[in-house]
């Protein structure tokens, strides 16, 4: 094999915007690092403002994690314990996880070769004794939310989205996080905003979030500094802190104030960051979708999306190939997971051993069998998706010869 020029790192994050310096330090020198301290405008309360009016939303309420949002999400719901709340099969093992941390059961339906819920499957499986669903946009694929939508609503069953990789994506010009009940994103390490942890949650019903601020740790009357949106003197928030003061226990999953100066310095950096990825995702893909043996699904046509990675199936390979596909990409110094290919990823729901009553999901396993993810940060130039994209293309005809024009 020719020299070639090393593959970029794809792992590292963008540095903390400067931004943060200052706030850091004073955060640093007050030691005030927890977020009901100071009566008023503690970093963590001003990035709840910020971040709800980016996303168009009236609340926002930010935990320590997205887990602990989805958790706080289905407590907020008053979901009966044992509650069935319906899933995608290819999610994040943490989703079915806070499923399971709400006293809840976790029930996965089919997700077909594009990454997306199977509708017809969804459809079925909504009509068996469902309370709640949550959708996965996983690594940033959004399903119909049109047809989801319409189908949990004529059902009257409440929708949690977790958009934990799909912040700055929109369907018909919405933002994702704002269509259902309620929307869970992360800012851990590989996401779109980094604080290394940290998870918000963001709603537009006053009770659900009441409910979920106080269970989140807001203990005596530290709701008060909670505050409804500018403009917003309906009292709706404060009925419902006083409705539900000493009616809930206290889970205590709240951000901390360095966590959230760290968060607040990137809100800026959000719109590049989405419009950097896409074209950097977009240019990938095409060169991908050149090979006989690589593709990318096509997205939906209502979804704008906001990728940090990109995904594509392996076409026409044998189970063998597919592994020696992946070390050969592996040799020319690009990592590639296949979801289904390890004994303990954590996005193969056959994994999911915690799960009880784990059903098979025949089209959801052929997909995660071929299915390929490869890191392909915004910060990446023209240059870097070359080698990228060259390696990948290049470590199928390694395996699979070049095809007939």
């Amino acid at each position: 094999m020719k020299s070639m020029t090393l593959p970029p790192n794809v792992y590292d994050a963008e540095p903390i915007p400067e931004a943060a310096r200052a706030e850091v330090e004073r955060l640093l020198q007050t030691g005030d690092l927890f977020r009901y301290t100071a009566p008023e405008n503690a970093p963590v309360s001003l990035l709840e403002a910020e971040f709800a009016a980016m996303l168009g939303t009236k609340y926002a309420l930010a935990v320590s994690s997205c887990s602990a949002a989805l958790f706080l999400s289905l407590k907020a719901l008053g979901l009966p314990r044992d509650a069935r709340v319906l899933l995608p099969g290819f999610t994040f093992a943490a989703v079915p996880s806070s499923v399971v941390h709400a006293d809840c059961v976790p029930v996965l339906c089919e997700v077909g070769e594009n990454y997306r819920i199977d509708i017809q499957d969804f459809e079925t499986r909504l009509d068996d004794n469902i309370d709640a669903v949550i959708i996965s946009h996983m690594r940033g694929h959004t399903s119909d939310m049109d047809a989801i939508m319409e189908l949990c609503s004529a059902r009257n069953i409440p929708v949690i989205e977790d958009a934990a990789h799909s912040l700055g994506t929109t369907w018909n010009g919405r933002n994702i996080g704002t269509i259902g009940n309620v929307g869970c994103f992360s800012f851990q390490s590989y996401k779109l905003i980094n604080s290394g942890e940290g998870g918000i949650m963001v709603t537009d019903d006053p009770d659900l979030v009441a409910r979920a601020v106080i269970m989140s740790g807001a203990y005596e009357h530290n709701w008060q500094k909670h505050k409804a949106p500018e403009g917003d003197n309906t009292g709706e928030l404060e009925a419902a802190f006083n409705r539900w003061q000493n009616q809930l226990p206290l889970y205590n999953l709240r951000l901390s104030n360095l966590s959230a100066a760290i968060v607040r310095s990137q809100l800026a950096e959000v719109p590049r960051r989405v419009r950097d990825g896409r074209a950097n995702h977009d240019y990938v893909a095409a060169i991908l979708n050149g090979s006989d043996w690589l593709q990318v699904p096509e997205k939906l046509a209502p979804e704008d999306r906001a990728p940090d990675s990109i995904q594509f199936n392996l076409v026409g390979l044998t189970n063998d190939e597919i592994l020696a596909f992946q070390e050969a990409a592996n040799k020319r110094g690009v990592k590639v997971q296949v979801f289904g290919q390890s004994s303990d990823n954590a996005r193969a729901f056959w994994n999911w051993q915690f799960v009880p009553d784990l059903p098979e999901l025949p089209k959801t396993r052929a997909m995660l069998m071929k299915a390929c993810d490869v890191r392909l940060p915004a910060r990446l130039k023209t240059e870097e998706l070359d080698i990228i994209a060259a390696a990948l293309t290049g470590a199928a005809e390694d395996v699979m010869g070049r095809a007939a024009a």
